[in-house]
């Protein structure tokens, strides 16, 4: 049985360090002070259980008001349990939620704490049994399958693995996202094409994680790490005596991988020689370590990844066209996030959640000018940088605000570094390209509805209003934009 995963609300910090003392271990558990700080703790899946202390309440019981609102919608499966006083507005008034039970009766950490337990066991007994698996196979596991995460996750297409989960909104991604799945459940050679900490490594994990090899090694191998003239016994191995410094026999990562999978990342790097070695590996499977002339055979899947797109690099006469047609059947191009405007703001809640638990910081609220200068920088790092960032600003938080003045000054300022893309030039004056179209339009009609959703909340009254246009005329502009869900 997983873990139940519960989230503690309560401005009553005797009573939070109470449960928190009692539940810790047998429960996953996330606690905060604001009722505002939920929706920063609330996952895709959802917690298991909210416990809601609104008897404290100095606002009449809108926040609780308009999270309990938005969790009918988003999260229906999460338990609630409020507690509630005679004096409370929530009290004669709460709103609607699938699984909501409001207590008036004595709070103390005993009588919450087995009014968890006795939540939570009536939940897991009315849990549907788990499905028999063995009937025919099905085209991908159900933890790779798409998943919409809910209204307020604006449709999310959600790839699960045993660890990790990889979620996007953007609109430009969920059909590489979806195809991806589908390509992970078989077992093929996956070519990744991305800018650098635009997530290759996190997705080929889930590749591995989703796909019946989970069980076995994972193996990420940096080939652009590696001294060249060694890069070939670390992949196929060698004997004894091959070269100088071979003083004993070694066993490849193409051996140690076992059945499990192999990451060859940055493989515009490999010489000819070596390229030739690896299309034998993904055609055949057989190679033969360094030195010897005894043949073997990899079980293992391969995924490759590069930073560079690979045709130009044919045509230079760097790359061998058989591999890189044997490659490009099954080619996944990760957009940076540049071009991913719709999962900055919620990528950067989930880093914003992760860093004030790792640093044990109480961030109550993200003020609209930071959000606004996170949409506007155009993010050569990608999520690598965007996570730096937050933590940067999470540790330099004070006032549990969270605003424009703790982002690095290049932030603010517009300079960016330097990407992968050749054709992309990132300066002060933000995002431009080669092409004079990108250069007019540096952010689509499209795009600025969306964010203005997300800054919403998804609510399309409010969002309206926000962009200065009727009710009628974004509904129009969604469907023109196929985003209505």
């Amino acid at each position: 049985m997983q873990t139940p995963t519960v989230i503690i609300a309560t401005a009553d910090e005797r009573l939070g360090r109470d449960l928190a003392g009692s539940l810790a271990g047998s429960h996953q558990l996330s606690v905060t002070t604001q009722i505002e700080q939920v929706r920063f703790l609330l996952s895709a899946p959802g917690p298991d259980l909210l416990l809601l202390d609104v008897r404290f309440t100095t606002d009449n019981g809108r926040a609780a008001s308009e999270l309990l609102t938005a969790m009918t919608a988003s999260h229906p499966q999460t338990c609630v349990i409020a507690l509630v006083s005679a004096q409370s507005h929530l009290a004669v008034n709460l709103p609607e939620h699938p699984s909501l039970t409001p207590y008036h009766g004595a709070v103390s950490a005993v009588e919450v704490r087995a009014l968890i337990s006795r939540t939570l066991a009536a939940k897991a007994a009315a849990a549907p049994a788990p499905v028999d698996p063995t009937p025919a196979p099905q085209p991908a596991p159900a933890s790779a399958q798409p998943r919409d995460a809910g209204p307020n996750s604006f449709g999310a297409a959600v790839f699960e693995g045993v660890t990790r989960q990889f979620e996007t909104r953007s609109h430009e991604l969920k059909k590489m996202l979806d195809d991806l799945m589908i390509a992970a459940s078989h077992d093929v050679t996956i070519l990744l094409i991305g800018e650098t900490g635009s997530g290759k490594t996190f997705l080929s994990n889930l590749v591995h994680e989703s796909s019946p090899r989970k069980d076995e090694p994972f193996l990420h191998i940096a080939c652009g790490a590696l001294p060249r003239d060694l890069l070939e016994s670390e992949l196929f191995g060698h004997v004894k005596g091959a070269f100088t410094s071979a003083h004993a026999d070694k066993e490849g990562k193409f051996l140690a991988a076992r059945r499990g999978t192999i990451l060859l990342d940055e493989i515009d790097v490999l010489g000819p020689e070596q390229q030739v070695k690896l299309l034998r590996v993904i055609e055949t499977g057989e190679f033969e370590p360094v030195g010897s002339n005894q043949t073997y055979r990899s079980q293992a899947r391969l995924v490759v990844a590069s930073n560079l797109e690979l045709q130009p690099l044919v045509e230079q006469g760097k790359f061998r066209p058989d591999l890189y047609y044997r490659l490009n059947m099954l080619k996944f191009e990760l957009p940076p996030l540049r071009k991913r405007k719709a999962d900055i703001i919620p990528l950067a809640k989930k880093f914003i959640s992760h860093f004030q638990q790792k640093h044990s910081i109480q961030i109550h609220r993200i003020d609209d000018s930071m959000l606004d200068e996170l949409l506007t920088y155009p993010w050569p790092g990608n999520v690598r940088e965007l996570e730096h960032v937050i933590q940067r600003a999470v540790i330099y938080c004070r006032n549990g605000v969270l605003s424009r003045e703790h982002l690095p000054a290049h932030l603010l300022s517009g300079h960016a570094g330097p990407t992968n893309d050749a054709s992309v030039h990132l300066g002060a004056s933000g995002l431009t390209t080669q092409h004079s179209l990108e250069r007019q339009v540096a952010v689509s009609e499209k795009e600025i509805i969306e964010q203005a959703l997300f800054k919403n909340n998804f609510s399309r009254t409010r969002t309206a209003v926000d962009l200065g246009i009727s009710r009628v005329t974004l509904y129009n502009k969604m469907k023109k934009y196929e985003m209505l869900k």
